[in-house]
């Protein structure tokens, strides 16, 4: 693979290769000049005079995906969705414009020709011929970096195809670049492949092995129990999963990959078709949000050896202490304590009654009180509702009410 400086070192080797066609000892048209610039450049630099200086020069117009190479090494990130590991190439097809200027009968015409011939005849760079058109180069910081780009050694050779550009595509083309047309060759180089030097973790070799044989059926989560009229479970909530097999079961893991959470804790109670167990109370690492939950079987080393079937589970925010709301020229600003904390990448809202607000912004990674701006509230008492990535903050509700249930709290009074 190549670095980024791939697609300059391209340039940089067919100047190079042009210039070794133009000027020698058998040339006909006198000293060539052979630049990389865009064609208005060139044309204000070389004037309208009747002596215009031999000039080739090469426009690098466009960069698009090769379509060869484009779905090969797709990303691969690791559980945590964060890590990366293999890199993906970047492959990249070099679309250029070969401009020959010269105010003398015919002269153009033969820079042209030269010029085509040399691509017609050499249409892959053999690697060593690359790394002697790079070494040519002058001793600079911006030509070392083209040395050391990997041009030659990638896996694919470059090699040259010429294009065509149809009449209403190289007018469009000449002017956009505001420039006069001249004598021009389309042409395309395939392909640069540049890798993005990324920091790719390995796997340590295998020292042991644990193998465990189970003469019963794979252990299964079939439902969760939720407290009555609750979609979600707040920190410190007693819950049971019922399933089957489930006898030996020593781990409860929740994973969030979104959040880059994995938490795994002992259950409080197993069956072979229940497993019990209360949501942890951790307000820095584990947020509010909806979990996939599985149930793990270690060996005695502690090391996992059988998981089951996920299942979607909610850790619900809480709201804690008394809200206030003070008024303001946008409406009325209400404030919320709650748990546990709301990281930055979370997206929370706030329900009063029938109407819901999104929490403004915050610059701290956590933080355990957020604001909601709300148009003026009237005076009255609202139900409060807190949702956190999707998961419901618990409400009371009286059931034995009569002639109907009623929520019991927790509510703003206005």
């Amino acid at each position: 693979m190549s670095t980024a400086l791939a697609i300059p070192g391209v340039t940089a080797v067919l100047r190079h290769f042009l210039n070794s066609v133009y000027n020698n000892v058998h040339a006909v048209l006198g000293s060539v000049n052979v630049s990389a610039k865009a064609p208005d450049i060139v044309q204000t630099e070389l004037g309208n005079g009747p002596h215009t200086p031999l000039t080739v020069n090469l426009f690098l117009h466009q960069v698009t995906p090769n379509a060869a190479w484009r779905n090969m090494g797709l990303p691969s990130l690791a559980s945590d969705g964060i890590t990366v590991l293999k890199n993906r190439p970047l492959a990249l097809d070099l679309h250029y414009l070969l401009t020959a200027y010269a105010s003398e009968d015919n002269h153009a015409e033969a820079l042209l020709s030269y010029a085509v011939s040399f691509l017609h005849d050499n249409p892959v760079f053999p690697r060593g011929q690359i790394s002697a058109a790079l070494t040519a180069l002058p001793a600079d910081p911006f030509s070392d970096g083209l040395r050391a780009s990997g041009l030659a050694d990638q896996m694919e050779m470059i090699k040259i195809n010429p294009a065509t550009l149809g009449r209403e595509e190289m007018a469009w083309l000449w002017t956009a670049l505001k420039a006069d047309y001249r004598p021009t060759f389309p042409f395309q180089v395939t392909v640069v492949l540049i890798d993005q030097q990324l920091a790719t973790p390995f796997a340590l070799p295998v020292l042991t092995r644990s193998i465990t044989a189970r003469a019963t059926p794979p252990p299964q989560l079939l439902t969760i129990q939720l407290p009555t009229a609750q979609s979600s479970v707040p920190q410190g909530g007693s819950v049971t999963v019922n399933g089957r097999w489930l006898t030996g079961a020593s781990l409860v893991s929740l994973s969030n990959p979104h959040l880059g959470v994995y938490y795994a804790f002992a259950p409080s109670a197993v069956s072979d078709t229940a497993v019990t167990f209360t949501v942890p109370t951790d307000a820095t690492n584990l947020p509010a949000g909806i979990y996939s939950l599985s149930v793990l079987f270690t060996n005695g080393s502690g090391d996992v050896v059988l998981s089951t079937n996920t299942l979607p589970f909610a850790v619900a925010p809480t709201v804690s202490g008394t809200p206030t709301a003070v008024n303001n020229p946008a409406g009325t600003l209400v404030t919320v304590n709650c748990a546990p904390n709301v990281r930055q990448s979370q997206s929370a809202s706030l329900a009063l009654g029938s109407m819901a607000a999104p929490a403004q912004t915050f610059d701290a990674l956590q933080v355990n009180t957020l604001s909601f701006q709300f148009p003026t509230l009237t005076a009255g008492n609202y139900l409060i509702r807190l949702t956190v990535d999707g998961a419901d903050s618990p409400v009371g509700v009286d059931w034995n009410a009569t002639p109907v249930p009623v929520f019991t709290g927790p509510f703003l009074t206005i």
